[in-house]
Order: structure tokens, then sequence, then C-alpha cells
């Protein structure tokens, strides 16, 4: 098995470097989050930083990397316009998908770029992706920053939900399998999700 130490990693190329420890989490869900600008440019970005925060109030966050020279539209949409959406990825618009990754000036639209289509559904001024299975909005309510690496946490209030309702169980687990969603390892890799088992909820008397 390969060691690498913190001494290693921090001597290797930066590109490899970024690429192993954007690995070793493991692989993340893939979503688009969607913007619209105070001019009406539709914005579109991949996220694989997305996370549950809390059931009650609904509360959903993903990580914003730092800025630098960079301009970070979806942060300045949701900013300014205080909503925005996430839609899971299906896995057969990988391709697109990903490329709302590439720097776009902010006047083009990456819906229009990379072939997707932007969908206005009741209760938020921020496009929904139509070819996306599962897909909700959100009202920003929180940045919190993380000072180590200049990157923050937006958190977002859950607002609608629009899924299949034959992927919802009695319970309410959604199967993301069946919604054929994809995940993300690194920066460049997409997976399918396969679903391997069911478990109840664990009890120590039932070990």
């Amino acid at each position: 098995m390969m060691h690498l130490s913190k001494t290693d990693l921090e001597a290797s190329d930066r590109i490899r470097r970024l690429n192993i420890v954007n690995s070793i989490s493991g692989v993340k869900p893939a979503n688009l989050i969607g913007t619209v600008s105070e001019k009406g440019v539709k914005n579109l970005a991949v996220f694989s930083s997305v996370v549950h925060i809390g059931s009650n109030p609904p509360l959903i966050g993903f990580v914003l990397r730092p800025g630098g020279e960079v301009r970070r539209h979806t942060y300045e949409n949701i900013v300014a316009t205080g909503d925005y959406t996430i839609n899971s990825l299906p896995y057969a618009f990988a391709r697109q998908g990903h490329y709302t990754s590439a720097k776009f000036d902010a006047e083009v639209s990456e819906f229009e770029a990379v072939g997707l289509t932007p969908e206005s559904l009741e209760g938020t001024q921020a496009p929904f992706v139509k070819e996306s299975p599962l897909k909700y909005s959100l009202r920003f309510c929180d940045e919190i920053s993380i000072p180590r690496n200049g990157t923050s946490l937006i958190v977002g209030e859950v607002q609608d939900v629009y899924v299949d309702e034959n992927a919802v169980s009695d319970s309410g687990y959604i199967d993301l399998a069946g919604l054929r969603c994809a995940g993300i390892s690194g920066l460049n890799s997409y997976y399918k999700l396969e679903k391997v088992a069911d478990f109840p909820y664990a009890r120590p008397h039932e070990v």
C-alpha cells in the first residue's frame, strides 16, 4: 500500500496533489447549481461539495472555493438575488454538466453554451435544469468562512423539491440509482451510482 505523508503531499507536483486530495474523500454527488444574474443571465455550474446540514429547518450547504482573480458568478448571483437551485446531474448528461465548469464570461449562459435546458418553476427566479430528475430551490441564509484555506460554506434553506414520485419510498428515501444520478471523484471523473442494500435504523442490540 502506498504511504503519502503530509510532507510527501506538500512536495508533490501541484496537479498530482490536487487530484489525490480531491479523490480521497470518495465519490460525491454531482450537482448543478442554477442562478440568475441581476441582468437576467442564467448561470449554471457543477459542484461536488453539496452536503446535508439539517432537516428542521431543511438546510443544504456547499463549499465555495476562493475567488482570487477568478469571478465566482454563482456566488455573486446568490448574494445578489438570494435564490438558487440545486439539480442532480444525470449521468447521461455528465459531459454537458462537466463543461459548465469552464470559465465563461458573465454575459454567457452556461445553459446555452453546453446544451442544457433552463426550466422556470413557481416559487423562485433561479433556473432549474429540465433534464435533472431531482431538483430543489433554496434561499440563501448563511455564509461561513473557513480561514484556513479561504473557502466558504454557503448554506441555503430548501423551498421546493421536485422529484419523480416513483423514486420516493413510503418512508421518504429517494432512489438515486434509479434516477440515474451521477457522482464525481476528484475534479474530472464521473461515476454511475449503484444501490447495494437497505438496512434499518441501527440499534446496539441488533448487532
